[in-house]
């Protein structure tokens, strides 16, 4: 068995001990955060990241400082809204 067969080949799918990785998002639905935009999203939603992981929300712009709930969590990144 060669390194890349050990750690589970090119896409790092399995661990060494051969169970797959589980992600677990730092983020879970209905939570709330003061987060602030530091980009746009292609289709026109605000980024905010809260530990590296990407939060679209809609209605906001670059710079905008604001409070947030979580409606959904994908694997990479998720969504939410703003709190008013």
């Amino acid at each position: 068995m060669d390194v890349l067969e050990m750690y589970g080949g090119k896409g790092g799918k399995r661990r060494f001990n051969g169970e797959p990785r589980r992600f677990e998002a730092p983020v879970k639905v209905g939570e709330r955060y003061k987060v602030k935009i530091e980009g746009m999203g292609k289709g026109g939603d605000g980024i905010a990241r809260i530990k590296g992981f990407v939060i679209f929300v809609p209605h906001t712009h670059v710079g905008d400082e604001v409070e947030i709930v979580i409606n959904s969590v994908k694997k990479r990144f998720a969504f939410a809204e703003v709190i008013e």
